[in-house]
């Protein structure tokens, strides 16, 4: 019964996170994948990289891809290391100020649901 308990737990853990629990404790996430779900609300594409930016109700968070970035409105789970500070000037890719220096998640895998 234990065994299964455990088991039942490990699997939960491993599902999406939401945006807000990343956003809320990024350390927590640091050094491991983590996937997480939501919406595509700008996506930016050049020579086949890109970034896009998923949201989970008001919370938004943006995924630096070395594919292509879904188009506006893909509902998407995105796996991926999060990491602060992400240098876009090698993606040839101009985002606002606030972005260059937050935190992102560098996609590893993406599916669309």
């Amino acid at each position: 019964m234990t065994l299964v308990f455990g088991m039942a737990l490990l699997a939960a853990s491993c599902g999406p996170k939401s945006i807000n629990q990343v956003l809320t404790d990024p350390g927590k996430f640091r050094n491991q994948n983590v996937t997480v779900r939501g919406t595509v609300d700008q996506s930016i594409s050049v020579l086949g990289r890109g970034a896009f930016r998923i949201v989970d109700g008001d919370q938004g968070l943006w995924v630096v891809t070395n594919s292509g970035a879904p188009r506006q409105g893909a509902r998407v789970d995105v796996t991926g290391r999060i990491q602060d500070g992400f240098d876009f000037s090698g993606l040839g890719i101009k985002l606002p100020g606030p972005v260059q220096n937050g935190l992102v998640l560098v996609e590893s895998s993406r599916s669309s649901r």
